[in-house]
């Protein structure tokens, strides 16, 4: 082969390789796609007013938190409660804060009361790439 066809076929694979590489951001990193769903798409459900919320973990075909997104008041706790299905689960805070063990238990739960307003994502750390993850919008009083 010519070095100049080398190179070229080099170059192609690299730009080929960047592209499919782009388009896995938004899979690993949630929240790219706006605030109020976590980027997923996914619908916000309204808990304001509850001392406590629950969430399935490994819902719908094993691979999902449901509800993925809740609104909630200052010092809420947040139940996560596995389902048994899709293998291995965890909840894991995208910036660190929190995260719980990995299980594929059925009925093992995780729990965090959540006081600081704002938005808290989280992932299933081995299922992020299948969209795997949710969020916590936590509003204070008066906000929507």
């Amino acid at each position: 082969m010519r070095d100049s066809s080398r190179r070229a076929l080099l170059a192609a694979a690299g730009t080929a390789g960047a592209t499919a590489l782009a388009g896995c951001a938004d899979a690993v990193l949630p929240g790219a796609g706006g605030d109020d769903a976590g980027g997923s798409g996914d619908e916000r459900v309204d808990r304001t007013g509850e001392e406590t919320v629950a969430v399935d973990v490994g819902a719908d075909d094993g691979f999902a938190y449901a509800p993925a997104h809740v609104r909630v008041d200052p010092g809420t706790t947040v139940v996560w409660e596995w389902t048994g299905k899709g293998g291995g689960h965890n909840v894991y805070a995208v910036d660190g804060s929190f995260e719980s063990e990995l299980v594929a238990e059925e009925g093992h739960t995780y729990e965090r009361a959540f006081e600081t307003p704002g938005t808290h994502e989280y992932v299933c750390t081995p299922h992020q790439t299948r969209g795997m993850r949710g969020s916590v919008k936590v509003v204070s009083p008066g906000d929507g």
